[in-house]
């Protein structure tokens, strides 16, 4: 029988890393590598095509305003086929400012209104003078699972139609201090504010992802 493997994208991975995000997809690898799963990743980056057949994954990151400006711009060249993968249920995990680019647009801290691909139906907002900043605890009814992170985040997210909560908070701010949620699901599409990595410091949330993957692919 051929070796199982999970075909990883690291999409702006040589851009944004803030935080050390890029943990999430070492944890990744090392959770396939227990389960006997192959896990390879490429970088795709601006001026490069994002072919949404090659790929079983997508780990998108968080950078700084400069950065993520520098990628929104390219990133409308990959809408299509990056909402094409969303919505056939491929899986994504994306994390602060990779979160806030796959919905409507986030205003940036010098206010600008920056685009994202509305993949996923909700925008982002900034706070004036204030950032959520600590750590954070929420649950998630649906799996029966805590997730634990460090926040550190000016953007304020309302989720739109389609999308509920990664979890609820039981500590910290979450993603607009509001409304108790924090994060975003949609399909197979994971979205979240904390940071660790998320997953090096919840490997129940990265083994999930990759039974998911394994499913999507090999149960059939």
């Amino acid at each position: 029988m051929a070796e199982k493997v999970i075909r990883a994208c690291h999409l702006y991975g040589n851009l944004l890393n803030t935080y050390g995000d890029n943990g999430n997809m070492l944890m990744m690898a090392h959770v396939a590598k227990q389960q006997g799963v192959a896990f390879e990743s490429k970088i795709v980056s601006i001026y490069e095509e994002f072919n949404p057949d090659e790929f079983d994954f997508i780990f998108f990151g968080g950078g700084q305003d400069y950065e993520q400006t520098i990628v929104s711009k390219d990133l409308q060249t990959k809408k299509e086929a990056l909402t094409q993968y969303i919505e056939d249920e491929g899986v994504i995990l994306a994390i602060c400012g990779g979160y806030q680019m796959l919905g409507h647009y986030y205003i940036g801290a010098n206010g600008d209104k920056i685009p994202g691909i509305s993949a996923l139906d909700h925008y982002t907002e900034s706070q004036e003078d204030n950032r959520f900043i600590g750590d954070v605890e929420i649950h998630n009814e649906a799996f029966n699972e805590t997730y634990v992170g460090f926040e550190n985040h000016n953007g304020v997210t309302y989720l739109g139609e389609g999308e509920k909560p990664l979890g609820t908070v039981t500590t910290g701010y979450g993603n607009n201090g509001k409304d108790n949620g924090e994060g975003a699901i949609y399909k197979n599409t994971f979205c979240s504010y904390l940071h660790g990595p998320i997953l090096a410091r919840n490997p129940h949330l990265a083994k999930r992802l990759v039974d998911i993957i394994l499913d999507k692919k090999y149960a059939k």
